[in-house]
């Protein structure tokens, strides 16, 4: 007997009406980034590991899904190499290619291959699948799709309030409660540098990015693991655990952080982006959140991070600025700013919270009754008809029992049957049936196109 089918952990099958959910998902962020002047490319599955080694730190990089080279790929390892066993060391000689990560390195990459093309800024979005071999859990999957926006070729803060005006419309539309966090890399720096310990600001981040997770306790067991003391540990304290409001939290670290100019850079940008958000109106909350860290090494200004209030899920968006990202790709000096949504989180919060529009899941408005050659003939220009005004129609293929027929419809949720027997082709009409309320009357071809566009 065959072994059953089925797919690698952490993927998803998606039948036809999640299908739909999806692209009710993508199609409102596309919708949204396209007011705000950005342009859509897309870029490989698979890039080299090249591009993609040391973007993402130590913990993103083991994340990264390897592919073998094509062909003999053993023929450049000697048997003491295969026998050493050092997984590291053979994955270098087996594997030049892996799946993307993420789309902002590969953006990155695209930007530096086609420079002399772009008008800088250059304002793109991009929908694709990213790989990650993490361990699945409930919200974290192996395969998922991210719909990112970044500009590139501007030092502006304004790009990042347009960044928050995006990310409070999309959830708006989506009729998702959110708060947005908002912290800057400088600030944490700066924090660094104030407790005596500016070389340790990755292991200090990659810390207290955790807060939630772990909790405070287990931050500083961390923190005492990478080598920072005591005393410095004690000095961070209440400076992630500070309460209040924004201008408040400005206030205190702005005090804390007097001696640093970076930080003091970083309290700077974040106060204009901050004040500046007030007078656009946001529907959710933004909050200062010191304790945002944003495990990725990249991030060297505002950072960000979307959490649902009413449903309990990691983050659903993320982003922020990266400098001197093009940097590590022979392209020093020039700056960007992004962010990326996490369709498959949103759809999962949508889900929870039934908060899709009913027309997102029916495709097909009216299903036309098939009672045999003569009815199909009659009904098959009616059908061209209402697809030529944009209503989505089908004939049934098959002359079957009505009962299956109505079945199919039901099973579709199609809102309308039309149905034409001999009465109705003589008469130029249509019986028309509302599957909802059971409505059924007989309407002419004219009345049916007005009824159903």
């Amino acid at each position: 007997m065959a072994n059953k089918p089925n797919i690698p952990k952490g993927t998803r099958d998606f039948s036809p009406v999640e299908m739909s959910k999806r692209n009710y998902i993508f199609n409102t962020i596309k919708e949204v980034y396209a007011l705000y002047g950005f342009q859509q490319i897309e870029t490989p599955a698979m890039e080299t590991l090249q591009t993609l080694m040391g973007k993402y730190g130590e913990e993103g990089d083991k994340l990264l899904f390897k592919i073998l080279n094509s062909g003999d790929f053993l023929n450049k390892v000697s048997n003491e190499e295969l026998n050493d066993g050092n997984s590291l060391h053979l994955a270098a000689k087996l594997c030049e290619k892996g799946l993307r990560y993420d789309l902002t390195v590969p953006f990155a990459r695209y930007v530096v291959m086609h420079r002399e093309e772009l008008q800088l800024p250059f304002k793109r979005y991009q929908i694709q699948p990213v790989w990650r071999a993490d361990r699945p859990q409930k919200g974290r999957y192996r395969e998922f799709y991210q719909c990112d926006a970044d500009v590139v070729g501007s030092d502006s803060l304004l790009n990042e309030i347009e960044l928050m005006q995006i990310v409070d419309t999309v959830f708006s539309r989506f009729g998702i409660r959110v708060q947005i966090k908002i912290n800057n890399r400088k600030i944490l720096a700066g924090i660094a540098e104030t407790i005596g310990h500016p070389d340790k600001i990755v292991d200090i981040t990659v810390a207290i990015d955790k807060l939630d997770k772990i909790g405070i306790d287990n931050v500083n067991l961390e923190l005492r693991n990478a080598g920072i003391d005591d005393q410095s540990i004690e000095k961070l304290q209440p400076i992630i655990s500070f309460v209040g409001n924004n201008e408040e939290k400005l206030d205190v670290i702005s005090q804390v952080l007097h001696e640093s100019e970076i930080g003091l850079k970083g309290v700077e940008e974040l106060r204009f982006i901050l004040d500046n958000l007030k007078t656009v109106g946001l529907k959710n909350e933004i909050q200062f959140d010191l304790t945002l860290a944003r495990g990725l090494n990249y991030y060297t200004g505002a950072i960000f991070e979307v959490k649902a209030l009413d449903v309990q899920i990691g983050s659903i968006t993320g982003g922020g600025r990266y400098d001197n990202l093009t940097g590590i790709f022979g392209m020093p000096g020039l700056s960007g700013v992004g962010i990326s949504f996490g369709a498959d989180r949103i759809y999962d919060v949508l889900n929870t919270l039934d908060l899709y529009p009913k027309d997102t899941i029916s495709t097909t408005k009216v299903l036309f009754i098939n009672f045999g050659e003569k009815e199909v003939g009659y009904c098959l220009p009616i059908v061209s008809q209402l697809r030529s005004i944009g209503v989505c129609s089908e004939i049934y293929p098959d002359s079957v029992k009505i009962k299956k027929q109505m079945s199919y419809a039901n099973a579709k949720q199609i809102p309308y049957v039309a149905m034409a027997g001999e009465d109705e082709i003589n008469n130029s009409m249509v019986s028309l049936k509302n599957m909802e309320t059971g409505e059924q009357s007989s309407v002419s071809i004219e009345r049916l196109l007005e009824i159903l566009r």
